[in-house]
């Protein structure tokens, strides 16, 4: 499991730092006479795969965070939209923090398995967002592997883990 050290200091990022944006951008948001709030979680906001708890909590925060805040501004000008991007092909696996422990050949395969579900190019992905944004969609499900998983979590929501993991690398 990851260190309680890791688990914060990813947390702070993905989530905390979504809320303190959000705090301070509310204002001008609200004097608006149209905004729109896009928040970034992830397909590990719907679905949470093994060897990723910080990271799936961080992103399932950020939804339930966002879905809330949707509906308490309802009726007002401000609108919530939630971003799950699936693999897009960003330096995410590349940049990640390492677990203590993990030897570096792990490290390696562990990278470049992770890498082989980052297809999508980060402009096509931006492209997604900005026309969901534009119709101004609550939810936006970014590759057809993120609505392929949270189609998958729906139809099985306590045992997709058992048919997901059938097509992780070993």
């Amino acid at each position: 499991m990851v260190s309680e050290e890791d688990f914060d200091w990813l947390f702070a990022i993905n989530f905390h730092g979504v809320v303190r944006m959000t705090r301070a951008f509310m204002p001008l948001l609200r004097a608006s006479d149209d905004a729109r709030l896009v928040n970034i979680s992830s397909i590990f906001g719907i679905v949470a795969p093994a060897e990723q708890v910080a990271y799936a909590a961080s992103k399932f925060a950020v939804r339930g965070f966002s879905e809330a805040l949707r509906h308490e501004l309802e009726g007002t000008r401000v609108g919530v939209t939630v971003v799950h991007p699936g693999g897009v092909r960003t330096n995410i696996a590349d940049n990640a923090r390492v677990p203590r422990g993990i030897g570096a050949a792990d490290v390696i395969r562990r990278r470049d398995d992770f890498r082989k579900f980052l297809r999508m190019p980060p402009a096509k992905a931006g492209e997604i967002i900005v026309r969901s944004v534009e119709c101004r969609k609550p939810r936006v499900l970014v590759g057809a592997d993120a609505a392929g998983l949270a189609l998958l979590q729906r139809l099985a929501p306590v045992s997709y883990w058992s048919l997901m993991a059938k097509g992780m690398p070993k």
